[in-house]
């Protein structure tokens, strides 16, 4: 592909490698580096002037440093002349404040958008945002795409004659709904109330679970409350198995071993939008590539061709 540019920041240079793999590009140096007085300077450190630069930078620990250098690889980009730059953000941490549900708080989603198109970002790739409305709240053009795809081709490898795919809440139900049609199954949700970031209450479970083999498909699982709530209810059904799915697999606070402990969970799989240090793995823990997607959307971009047919 000529006149391509790909640079990563620090958050995941794997994921980076492996879509310039996938692309026959190279991964062009960045150089971080950081002043006395703790401030962030950006270097990319190929030629970028009119040329279709793409920036792959997910927002993880630590979300505020990779931000600010996302922000600072933007800028540097449109310093120096690029063509056209697209963020590509595998995984958007913010989408999470996308609503004023309390009294003066901030809704960092739509400021941090707002951040990007102002560094110089004339284009955004995302996968699997935390909601719909988060993707109006860039003013650029944003292809979001999602991994269900990548999941739904994981599990059709297991009978699912018995199965029944759970979204945790109402407000997931949709992308749910849709992985079932992937797969053939019925599908059910939790009623599900969030009091604080890691204080959750499932009421109910809506839908017919019992004796059933379940897939319990969310966005993300960060400290996994959410899902272990959702366990207790599923357990009171006694469904026969277990399975969880989701694209961001953040698990923080030792998410990972706490699920895979629970009674009846047979698996845990997500894609590696966000890396997974080695120490952290689990056995039940199986990462799904979502590189191939991200590559073929970039190609896309690059030729002028619809992504939109990428869920054809």
């Amino acid at each position: 592909m000529r006149d391509i540019a790909v640079f990563s920041g620090t958050a995941h240079p794997d994921l980076a490698a492996e879509i310039c793999a996938h692309l026959a590009v190279p991964l062009h140096p960045v150089r971080v580096s950081r002043f006395a007085n703790d401030c962030l300077e950006v270097q990319l450190q190929a030629n970028c002037r009119e040329r279709d630069v793409f920036l792959i930078q997910p927002l993880v620990p630590p979300v505020q440093e990779h931000l600010v250098e996302l922000l600072l690889m933007t800028d540097a980009a449109r310093g120096a002349s690029a063509g056209r730059i697209t963020v590509v953000l595998p995984h958007y941490a913010y989408a999470r404040s996308d609503k004023k549900d309390a009294p003066r708080i901030s809704i960092g989603g739509r400021l941090v958008a707002d951040l990007l198109t102002s560094a110089g970002a004339d284009r955004v790739l995302a996968m699997t945002l935390h909601s719909p409305q988060v993707h109006g709240f860039f003013s650029v053009p944003v292809d979001h795409l999602h991994a269900l795809r990548e999941l739904a081709a994981h599990f059709k490898g297991y009978d699912l004659g018995n199965t029944v795919v759970v979204s945790p809440d109402l407000g997931n139900a949709k992308e749910a709904a849709a992985f079932a049609r992937m797969l053939g199954t019925p599908v059910a949700a939790g009623a599900k109330q969030r009091y604080s970031d890691d204080l959750v209450k499932i009421s109910t479970v809506i839908g017919d679970v019992t004796d059933r083999d379940v897939i319990v498909l969310d966005d993300e699982i960060a400290k996994g409350s959410t899902v272990i709530e959702l366990i207790a209810h599923l357990r009171e059904r006694n469904v026969r198995s277990i399975r969880l799915a989701c694209t961001h697999g953040l698990f923080s606070s030792g998410a990972l071993e706490r699920l895979s402990a629970q009674d009846g969970v047979l698996e845990i799989v997500c894609t590696n939008t966000v890396p997974i240090p080695a120490e952290k793995r689990v056995p039940k823990l199986e990462v799904l590539s979502v590189a191939p997607a991200l590559a073929e959307a970039m190609r896309r971009i690059h030729n002028g061709e619809s992504v939109s047919a990428l869920f054809g």
